[in-house]
């Protein structure tokens, strides 16, 4: 199997190719069961992002995180207290001598799995943004971050190379055996 460049053939629209029951785009509606739509309900506002950032950068105190994002500490505790009922964040509570129990905010596993992402944000931004700001570079080498899409099996893959097939309960369709059962539940 040959690697991909991410570009598409010539005369090929680069869009992922769809099989099985989620070929006919008119029998199914993503809403609702689409693993991205999941994810952007957790993340995909601005300040769970920027929050989330933060805590990347080191921050875990609520004054700092409330300070270097910008965020209102109303909008930074109703979106910590998401992250946290998410499972992305802990608290930990602390006390500084003389002052109440307070809590810190720390990544939890599920937290570092989305790490990739932010890279690719980071990227992309850094694309379509204004020069200079923060990059992300291999503590080992200095060479900048990027994030690689591949299977797997470890191969690049670009979206020319990428099929969709709908997974569920756990089993995966073959692409070459196309499912004719009923489309997926809403």
């Amino acid at each position: 199997m040959k690697e991909s460049t991410g570009e598409p053939e010539p005369g090929v629209e680069a869009v992922i190719t769809r099989s099985g029951r989620f070929a006919d785009r008119g029998a199914w509606s993503a809403e609702g069961w689409c693993h991205m739509e999941s994810a952007l309900e957790l993340v995909g506002t601005r300040s769970a992002m920027i929050l989330m950032r933060e805590i990347y950068y080191g921050g875990r105190r609520f004054d700092e995180l409330a300070r270097h994002t910008g965020l209102t500490e109303a909008v930074t505790s109703q979106r910590l207290k998401r992250l946290v009922d998410a499972g992305l964040l802990q608290r930990h509570p602390y006390r500084e001598p003389g002052q109440r129990t307070r809590y810190e905010y720390v990544l939890t596993d599920l937290g570092r799995s989305l790490f990739p992402v932010f890279v690719a944000l980071m990227d992309w931004g850094a694309r379509v943004g204004r020069e200079g700001g923060v990059e992300l570079v291999h503590a080992d080498c200095g060479s900048p971050l990027n994030a690689v899409v591949q299977c797997t099996k470890g191969h690049h893959v670009g979206l020319p190379d990428t099929v969709a097939r709908i997974a569920s309960d756990g089993n995966r369709e073959s692409l070459s055996q196309p499912d004719s059962s009923s489309e997926p539940a809403s």
